[in-house]
């Protein structure tokens, strides 16, 4: 019997999270993760971008391969620019 993987699909909101334990065969990618966890379900609206996912905060493709004990993590888009708002935290902390 092959080995299987058990990894964790997240997605979460400001106000509220979503985690689906799944069991995949080894040798399984984040895009077999997702078709099982089925997370478009369970969150109305949820659009998942393949640009947006990341295993352990670290940036994955669909194809990436999984690992025992792995997270998946479906990432919202950006509301802001990082280096535009440092900018502006910049600008204001030097105004009286």
């Amino acid at each position: 019997m092959a080995p299987m993987l058990a990894v964790e699909v997240v997605y979460a909101l400001p106000d509220r999270s979503w985690r689906v334990a799944v069991q995949l065969p080894a040798g399984a990618t984040v895009a077999d993760a997702l078709a099982l966890a089925d997370l478009g379900a369970q969150v109305p609206g949820l659009d998942v971008d393949p640009a947006r996912l990341a295993v352990f905060g670290r940036s994955a493709t669909l194809q990436t391969t999984l690992h025992d004990g792995d997270r998946v993590e479906i990432l919202r888009p950006l509301l802001a620019d990082p280096k535009q708002a440092r900018r502006e935290r910049a600008r204001s902390a030097g105004k009286p």
